[in-house]
């Protein structure tokens, strides 16, 4: 039988998700673990789905590790914890043409793409979701660059290697942006605080004037 699994590469522990899979078959689960991270180290702190082909009748089980998902591996590369939450409005990197190219070559094996062109571009499509940006351009310009030829070259030479120069300029490039977003947000954030306080003084104001009406209603009432 087989078990599906989505473990921390290399530090996989155990806990009630996987005594309840693995608890019926009578397997030690330490022993499962141990060969699980063994199996898994090479992605050290990334998600990767992981299957275990058990034998019932023996006990005996084979890891078989699957890559782990795109977006796992675009943070990895990049060096990010999580994607932006607003993408549209908010980068949170900015990525070279021979890095998308080195993750797809390494999610290949995995995916259905006829070829490493196609898995390029399912790449470039994550960090659409994720707010990367690449080559300082938006991720959905790119896609429609490779839909043009512009990385033919890149591609077909599986080129994944960024050059020094290449990296800083990008590098700059994103500082430049970030510091604009991050005054962006502040100007927001002031709007915010000066809209709230302006509502806050307005209900203030609005104090007396309903005290007044109770009173008015009183004097009525006594009358």
């Amino acid at each position: 039988m087989q078990i599906k699994l989505l473990v921390e590469g290399g530090s996989m522990k155990p806990g009630p998700a996987l005594s309840q899979k693995i608890g019926p078959l009578g397997i030690n689960v330490n022993k499962i673990i141990e060969k699980v991270n063994e199996a898994t180290k090479n992605f050290n702190g990334l998600k990767v789905p992981v299957e275990l082909d058990v034998d019932a009748g023996t006990k005996e089980f084979e890891v078989v590790v699957f890559s782990p998902p795109v977006s796992e591996l675009i943070k990895r590369e990049l060096g990010i914890e999580k994607g932006s939450g607003m993408q549209k409005k908010v980068k949170i990197a900015n990525a070279s043409i021979e890095q998308i190219i080195s993750i797809a070559k390494t999610k290949l094996p995995n995916m259905l793409c006829k070829d490493l062109k196609s898995a390029v571009k399912t790449i470039v499509g994550t960090c659409v979701s994720l707010g990367v940006l690449i080559e300082n351009k938006q991720a959905s310009e790119i896609e429609q660059d490779i839909d043009e030829g512009k990385y033919d070259k890149e591609i077909k030479e599986g080129k994944t290697e960024t050059s020094k120069e290449k990296k800083e300029e990008l590098d700059k490039y994103f500082e430049n942006l970030k510091a604009e977003q991050e005054k962006i947000a502040k100007q927001e954030q002031a709007e915010k605080e000066a809209e709230a306080e302006k509502k806050e003084e307005t209900t203030e104001e609005e104090k007396p004037k309903e005290e007044n009406k109770e009173e008015v209603k009183k004097e009525v009432k006594k009358k």
